[in-house]
């Protein structure tokens, strides 16, 4: 989810957590390059390569050299997968790795003539609408990967990547590591008797997300009982609450993921009304996030279960 935005694009029991880390994504595995002709030689290159993703097969006839990327998240897992010098321009969002090379690009608002000043001979993006036909009727090739909803899908994304830019390699290696810390990061939880309940804030307009969204996935590995669940607006994923219904509902934890955009920590917290008596508040089990960490489903979400898990052992 992008800086700014609350819901649609940004899409648990520990049992079922464990068996979703062993089983890996199946979709976006290349396509076998075809046989070579009588009296040519082998391509080596292991292309073309075709993936499918959001339900569109692409496929690329040699390895981009110029790629785009109007997505934060997609930026970070070019780079975390070692392709990082084929990324000519990424989006005025895209503020992570500090080397990647930032225009003014947008995301939000695809502009097709500045996109295709760069000569991208591929364009990453999580817009799902009309970008893909503007781009494909300039003969563009563009990848779509839409917010994640589990970490499945974060894999997957990773590995298709990897597939198209020709650092599959790489790109299992990332997500071996991943699997690996995640795994390692669940097996540490405390056991508790009852779960704890935990409110994360997504702005101090008390916009949060829901079990059903990927950052209550996260929460959810860990078996945190959410308190937005029952909350009106709760379908959307992503619904306001009031004040009062958070020192109602009276989370053992609170986590900001408003610190970087807002400027909100523990201390200002305190000083809401009413919310000095709330169990998180009163027991020093605010929370501060790294916003773009905490909102994006990238390699990074390794950090975000690592906080959310200390945070947990803090508890026990």
């Amino acid at each position: 989810m992008r800086p700014g935005t609350r819901g649609p694009r940004f899409r648990s029991a520990v049992s079922a957590v464990i068996v979703s880390l062993v089983v890996s994504a199946c979709a976006g595995r290349a396509e076998p390059a075809g046989e070579a002709g009588p009296g040519t030689a082998p391509d080596r290159s292991g292309y073309p390569v075709t993936v499918t993703a959001d339900g569109t097969e692409i496929t690329l006839d040699r390895r981009p050299e110029r790629i785009v990327s109007l997505s934060p998240t997609s930026t970070e897992m070019l780079f975390a997968i070692g392709a990082g010098s084929q990324v000519v321009a990424v989006d005025d969002q895209s503020n992570y790795p500090p080397q990647a090379p930032t225009t003014e690009l947008s995301g939000f608002e695809p502009n097709l003539e500045a996109i295709a000043g760069y000569e991208p001979d591929l364009v990453v993006t999580d817009d799902t609408g009309d970008i893909e036909e503007g781009l494909a009727a300039l003969g563009i090739p563009a990848l779509a990967q839409p917010a994640a909803e589990t970490l499945d899908d974060t894999y997957e994304q990773i590995e298709q990547l990897g597939i198209l830019t020709g650092n599959g390699e790489e790109a299992e290696g990332i997500i071996a590591d991943m699997r690996s810390e995640v795994a390692a990061l669940v097996e540490a939880v405390p056991d508790f008797i009852v779960a704890p309940t935990y409110y994360h804030e997504l702005d101090p307009t008390l916009f949060t997300a829901t079990s059903e969204t990927f950052i209550g996935h996260v929460y959810g590995l860990v078996g945190l009982r959410n308190i937005s669940d029952g909350a009106k607006g709760a379908g959307s994923g992503y619904p306001q609450l009031s004040a009062e219904y958070i020192v109602d509902r009276d989370p053992d934890l609170i986590f900001l993921a408003d610190t970087r955009c807002c400027d909100v920590t523990a201390a200002t917290v305190r000083q809401r009304p009413g919310w000095d008596g709330i169990s998180a508040v009163r027991e020093g089990q605010v929370v501060e996030l790294d916003d773009d960490v905490a909102s994006r489903w990238g390699p990074r979400v390794v950090e975000f279960l690592r906080a959310v898990v200390d945070a947990v052992t803090r508890l026990a």
